[in-house]
């Protein structure tokens, strides 16, 4: 029986009664052959698995030899050893909830290898049958996506089943930002509040709740009416501090609270650090913010925390993002305006900046866009704005004349209804 080359796959009846086949898919790290084994009860079926394991090799897809890894382990592994020590503490932070909270009690169960688009879409539609809303379901869909994309580079998959998974449908959610008057009125409720100029920065320039909260005095430069976009507010996160008597509370309302993340890290991204120049308005406010954080300085006396915020507490310390968003919703209802979102002040000073006509370019740099299709998810048509075009092209088109239909005109004696109504259809 003539044998079969060297690296040559083979298939075999085993002294069990089943059939093997075994696979040569390369070199593994030791310099040894890596060849693979398949075992099935017929030789139909081990045919089709040494055929597929040939494929996988020929193709450069080639599975890293070794003890496969569960989807729990792998995901544990990426969040914590390579996801976390690479991005923000927000990022991180939401890849956890992801990981602990849906994806590893809901798939973590699966080897690796064989996790199918079918599993990942029933755990998404699990998850919004439960109550989760569709961005929860989507943000862990894509986290997992993420994840299993390391897993590919990394040699672990051959394929990344999310990709081929159908993602949860997003609910699109209109943005409509606030009118001039509206502006006007949530300006004129801040005039008697604390942090009053907080709000006039986030309706006219614009910026994200923890840039504006990130603000320290030496980013400002009121003689050149400038403001310098560096840090970025975190939201705090506390362990207890109660020692050996627990206080039986969240770690947040201990007493003795102690806080374990910074306050501010770097600007969500590089084109977040920009500056941006400062309106004469908006100047004032802040002077006269200035000189109101004085009066607080001296009433607090050794109980002020100096530190050089913008925007502080009673006692010099940085605002709370939670706090803030409380505070928005509070002006809203003193102001008589429809409820919104924070982040709508910002959609609301990305679309002046379209009403004022101002190039796509410098509205990136003040807005600390990074690409331009940010503009069409920020800057809104309103119906100002397509009350105006209508008029624009409406005296472009019939400048001087009446709009079609309206009939002003006396049928001149001897003409006949039908050559005034053609002469007007002409028109």
């Amino acid at each position: 029986m003539k044998r079969n080359p060297n690296g040559a796959s083979s298939i075999y009846e085993g002294k069990d009664g089943k059939w093997h086949g075994r696979v040569t898919m390369g070199v593994r790290d030791d310099g040894k052959p890596d060849r693979r084994h398949v075992e099935r009860k017929t030789e139909a079926e081990v045919i089709f698995a040494v055929r597929k394991l040939e494929k996988e090799r020929d193709s450069g897809r080639v599975r890293k030899a070794g003890s496969s890894w569960t989807v729990e382990k792998w995901l544990t592994y990426w969040v914590e050893d390579i996801a976390a020590p690479s991005v923000k503490a927000n990022t991180a932070a939401g890849y956890r909830v992801a990981v602990y909270v849906h994806l590893n009690p809901g798939i973590g169960a699966h080897r690796l290898e064989k996790l199918t688009p079918e599993h990942i879409e029933k755990m998404t539609r699990k998850m919004q049958e439960k109550g989760s809303k569709p961005a929860t379901a989507h943000q862990a869909f894509r986290t997992l996506r993420t994840a299993l994309n390391e897993a590919m580079r990394r040699g672990h998959l051959t394929q990344n089943p999310a990709s081929l998974a159908k993602s949860p449908r997003l609910t699109v959610v209109e943005v409509e930002p606030y009118s001039v008057a509206e502006v006007q009125c949530i300006l004129e409720a801040a005039g008697e509040r604390r942090n009053r100029a907080r709000w006039a920065i986030a309706l006219a320039l614009g910026l994200r709740q923890g840039e504006a909260l990130g603000l320290k005095w030496d980013h400002l430069d009121l003689d050149k009416q400038a403001l310098r976009v560096r840090r970025n507010r975190l939201r705090p996160k506390y362990e207890h501090g109660c020692g050996g008597k627990p206080c039986d509370k969240k770690a947040g309302y201990c007493p003795e609270r102690k806080q374990t993340n910074e306050d501010t890290d770097d600007t969500k991204s590089a084109a977040g650090r920009r500056v941006i120049g400062l309106p004469a308005s908006v100047v004032q406010l802040l002077r006269e913010h200035k000189e109101v954080q004085e009066k607080e300085r001296r009433k607090a006396a050794q109980l002020w925390n100096e530190s050089g915020w913008v925007f502080t507490s009673p006692t010099g310390r940085p605002l709370n993002p939670n706090t803030d968003y409380h505070e928005w919703k509070k002006l809203l209802k003193e102001a008589g305006v429809r409820d919104g979102r924070l982040h709508d002040a910002r959609h609301t000073a990305a679309t002046v900046l379209m009403v004022l006509g101002v190039q796509e370019r410098a509205a990136m740099d003040v807005m600390g866009w990074a690409t331009t299709g940010m503009a069409a998810r920020y800057q809104h048509v309103t119906d100002p704005v397509r009350a105006d075009i209508a008029k624009r092209v409406g005296g472009l088109i019939w400048k001087g004349q009446e709009p079609p239909g309206s009939e002003t005109e006396e049928r001149p004696e001897g003409r006949s209804r039908s050559v005034v109504r053609r002469k007007l259809r002409r028109r």
